[in-house]
């Protein structure tokens, strides 16, 4: 199953990457994997549960727990049947390719799929977060300069997001309540008392956000501006469905836990009534049916919420249903757009005579939505009455389930009246197969599961019979007369009514009082955020870099420097080991360290920006020494590269500055209070490394490493540390990495010129310029050219190269490994661009930086990700064996593939680097384009 979700990874990377050419080609092979998911939990029902485990750290307790039972087996036909007509729809409903959204959709899926079958809540959260990513990307990309698409992504990413959070908090109290995270074990044995109740309430306020639950639905309507297919996959069949999947999970074990039903119960009639009050008048289709969502999800809530048998019969048959008729009432609702051009039902007339078939698969959809027979919608609907039609205080959930369903016929019927109905206006070219076919496919699958309703009953029977109730009533298309059919005909007659009193006209009917607005109510909070941000920046952000660090250098002496000096004062802590600390190892240390002494105060002293930078760098370089002199000449090769490299970085920044720092016009007593802190925060930090090496109870874990490393066969203790034993430390360093080359693409490429520095960055020209020998046309970083700096860069490039690469194969027993060799060969590089430029270094880069950074990090994934595909956990590498010839028989370990990811993602974090401020330092001092 793990595999499974990594395939949806793998395929929303590929498909659009081979494919990208061929729109309808990708669409449909995109489809392949949601597909292929829908037949294989198709033919797990009934055939038990099946569970499986991936391992990411099991020592920190960091693993993937899948389980496949009824429940999830439902919900995948729903995410990957439904994912897979989308996707094919998707293929003709756009008019270019569109690989992003396709792949985004692909990733979607997966991201579904995963959270689907999670069996822990961390690992439902993980994935719970990735659909919010997904839809955010989705929403917001088709039109990204349109003000309202951006803010209806931000809306949706904001709201879910910030409720996933304390979703996130309610998991962690239940995982420590209950003493494990594994949502089976939660279910067989719930934690109970105050922890639990708490616990509840925060992963409910989580549950209805997600799906979109009144008052926090206004995210859904406004998401319509996404793309037809976006809306009927994650608005109707995937993403608003996690809320309620959760509830449902979670119900077996906690619907009898106080806040539980009352919660659920009231917002889900609360959105019941107000979703389908609103849809009742409302001129767009989408919205129309957004509307109609929230509506579904609150009797959804109520159903999967309750807590007994047949409830839940009914509500995991709704949930299928509404699926089955949602995303076509959308898709068809996207047909529409594309021919008519318009979705606003008081504009468009004849669209039933010039589609018929699209007419009649929708009508068929509205009809399952409605609840007439023989529908799936009509067999759920019977049992939620049936849940409901014992008396007690059910009777007023009854009530208002009846209405509910009252309201889901009138805004029903509005929708076929003004999508379909008047005369047939001007005629126009029909639409394409490929866009009908798929919205008769989703209401034919709701017509068939109507027909066969003992098939749905054996598919979500083993979940159901996990809750207590009755256990006689069975899913049936025909249950007799009894009080749920009476009900059923009651709504469908109040519903004709409330059509003909208020859904008849369009535009919609206003009313004459102003109704509470959900999207005005997310303006003011957000407005007054904002107000209130603005208000703090205004007062802390005064724009002083002295006065910041001075803020920050204060606090670290005030808070931790208290505590450690009244430590010190109160003589608490273990005995100092025996002899105490010595002043120094080796008379060397005494010399390097004045070296350093020497070079901060002069950098203090000095009026000149490049002096200053010189000095702060042979400060680096006598550290650099000082690891050398103590036995770590890996650190001490690594620093020297990395003081190189940020010094060569800033010369190039100098340059566009003035060469001496202006005169300083601080008071006295602001000198003397930067001295003061200064003093402090040194004292502080000199202070806590004395008392941690004084307070040192344990033995180093330095000669732990080394008896690890000597087990991996390793000479190189730094080394085997990075790439073996913490090798999760050096992954989430490296994500950290490209993060970084990303910001600094995005803060450099930005603002005025960014568009000509974004096509300068990338190696372009920007028109015909006169050669030179050996260096391409640009301007040189430094001035003035060189030949003879020109032809060493030549020369010294491939020498420096292979010198890298000897580093990185030397890493296991010697001084060397894939983060210095990256960084060594970022230096050949750099060597090539000093003389000429940026079109010096376009010219001698094989493949852009970007692909180096992602191809890194990919790489890196991949070989940790090779310990599951042999039975192990992430990161956990083995050796490969093969036979090749003239070489005989080869061993490579799979970590020298984890290390290689490493050294191409830092050799292109340098090269990103480099092209992005050469793009921006090498422009003309001269007004940029379009400027006056």
């Amino acid at each position: 199953m793990g595999m499974l979700v990594v395939g949806y990874a793998v395929v929303a990377v590929v498909v659009p990457w081979v494919l990208g050419r061929y729109r309808r080609g990708m669409a449909c092979a995109a489809a392949l994997l949601p597909a292929a998911t829908a037949v294989w939990a198709a033919s797990r029902v009934g055939r038990g549960e099946l569970s499986a485990r991936l391992a990411w750290a099991s020592d920190l307790g960091l693993v993937f727990d899948f389980r496949l039972d009824a429940l999830s087996s439902v919900m995948l036909l729903l995410v990957g049947g439904v994912g897979a007509v989308v996707l094919c729809y998707a293929g003709w409903y756009f008019e270019r390719p569109e690989p992003l959204m396709i792949g985004t959709l692909v990733a979607f899926a997966g991201a579904m799929t995963g959270l689907v079958l999670a069996d822990n809540l961390l690992t439902l959260y993980v994935f719970w977060e990735l659909t919010t990513l997904s839809s955010f990307i989705l929403i917001g990309h088709p039109r990204p300069d349109r003000a309202a698409d951006r803010r209806a992504a931000t809306q949706a990413l904001l709201t879910t997001t910030a409720f996933g959070l304390v979703m996130l908090a309610g998991f962690v109290v239940l995982g420590q309540a209950g003493g494990t995270y594994r949502i089976s074990a939660l279910v067989a044995d719930p934690p109970g008392g105050a922890s639990a109740r708490a616990g509840v309430v925060l992963v409910l306020l989580g549950a209805f956000a997600k799906s979109a639950q009144v008052p926090l639905h206004a995210w859904l309507p406004a998401a319509m501006v996404a793309p037809t297919p976006v809306s009927a996959y994650l608005h109707a069949a995937a993403m608003v469905k996690a809320g309620v999947y959760l509830v449902a999970r979670l119900a077996p074990a906690f619907a009898e836990v106080d806040p539980w039903r009352p919660m659920v119960l009231s917002v889900g009639l609360l959105s019941m009534l107000v979703g389908g009050a609103v849809a009742l008048r409302q001129d767009d289709l989408k919205r129309l049916l957004a509307y109609g969502t929230v509506s579904q999800l609150g009797l959804l809530m109520v159903l999967l919420g309750n807590g007994t048998r047949v409830a839940a019969l009914a509500g995991v048959a709704l949930l299928l249903a509404h699926g089955l008729f949602k995303a076509p009432l959308f898709l068809a609702a996207g047909v529409i757009e594309h021919r008519m051009g318009t979705r606003r039902a008081d504009r468009l007339s004849g669209v039933g005579r010039r589609l018929p078939v699209l007419a009649i698969a929708a009508t068929a959809a509205v009809a399952s939505m409605i609840g007439l027979p023989p529908f799936l919608g009509f067999v759920a609907k019977e049992a939620a009455l049936e849940a409901f039609a014992h008396g007690g205080l059910d009777i007023a959930v009854l009530a208002g389930v009846v209405a509910g369903s009252a309201l889901t016929v009138a805004y029903g019927v509005r929708f076929l009246h003004g999508a379909f109905a008047g005369g047939t206006g001007e005629e126009r070219p029909a639409d394409p197969w490929g866009l009908v076919v798929p919205v008769v496919v989703l209401a034919a699958a709701g017509l068939a599961g109507g027909l066969v309703p003992g098939a749905v009953q054996r598919a979500i029977g083993p979940y159901a019979g996990t809750l207590p109730g009755a256990a006689g009533y069975e899913l049936a298309a025909w249950h007799g007369l009894g009080l749920p059919l009476g009900l059923s005909a009651a709504a469908l007659a109040a519903g004709a009514g409330l059509y003909a009193a208020f859904g008849r006209s369009f535009p919609g009917r206003s009313t004459r009082w102003r109704l509470p607005d959900a999207q005005r109510a997310y303006d003011a909070v957000i407005e007054g955020t904002l107000a209130g941000a603005h208000a703090v920046t205004r007062r802390l952000q005064i724009g002083s870099l002295p006065v910041y660090l001075g803020v920050i250098a204060l606090m670290v002496t005030a808070v931790p420097g208290t505590a450690l000096v009244a430590g010190l004062i109160r003589g608490t802590g273990p005995d100092p080991p025996a002899g105490g600390p010595r002043a120094w190892d080796d008379p060397a240390q005494l010399v390097l360290a004045a070296v350093v002494v020497a070079c901060a105060l002069a950098a203090l002293r000095t009026g000149g920006r490049l002096s200053a930078a010189v000095l702060l760098s042979g400060a680096g370089y006598g550290v650099a020494g000082l690891f050398v002199v103590q036995g770590g000449p890996d650190l001490a090769l690594t620093l020297v590269v990395v003081e190189t490299l940020s010094l060569i970085m800033l010369v190039l920044v100098l340059r566009r500055l003035p060469e001496r720092f202006p005169p300083r016009r601080r008071t006295v007593s602001a000198r003397a209070a930067a001295a003061v802190i200064s003093v402090c925060l040194g004292g502080f930090v000199a202070t806590f490394l004395v008392v941690a090496v004084l307070s040192r109870s344990a033995d180093p874990v330095g000669p732990g490493y080394t008896r690890l490393a000597a087990h991996e066969r390793t000479k190189n203790v730094v080394n085997a540390i990075l790439v073996d034993l913490r090798a999760l430390d050096t992954l989430g360093e490296i994500v950290v990495l490209a993060a970084a080359a990303m910001g600094v693409v995005s803060l450099v490429l930005t603002g005025p010129g960014a568009r000509r520095r974004s096509r300068e960055a990338r190696g372009g020209t920007g028109g015909r310029a006169q050669s030179r020998w050996l260096a391409t046309p640009g301007r040189p970083p430094l001035g003035g050219s060189s030949v003879v700096l020109e032809a060493a860069a030549r020369m010294l490039t491939p020498t420096i190269l292979v010198f890298s690469a000897y580093l990185f194969f030397a890493g296991h027993g010697r001084p060397g490994g894939g983060f210095v060799g990256g960084l060594v060969a970022g230096m050949a590089f750099v060597l090539r661009y000093l003389p000429g430029g940026r079109r010096e270094l376009a010219t001698a880069l094989p493949v852009r930086p970007g692909v180096l950074l992602g191809g890194g990090l990919g790489l890196a994934v991949a070989a940790g990700a090779s310990g599951w595909a042999s039975g192990g956990e992430f990161l956990d590498f083995t050796t490969l064996t093969a036979t090749v010839p003239l070489a005989g028989h080869v061993k490579v370990p799979t970590n020298l593939f984890f290390d290689a990811g490493v050294y191409l993602l830092v050799l292109g974090l340098v090269l990103t680097i480099l092209t992005t401020l050469g793009a921006s330092l090498e422009e003309p001092d001269v007004p940029d384009e379009g400027r006056p």
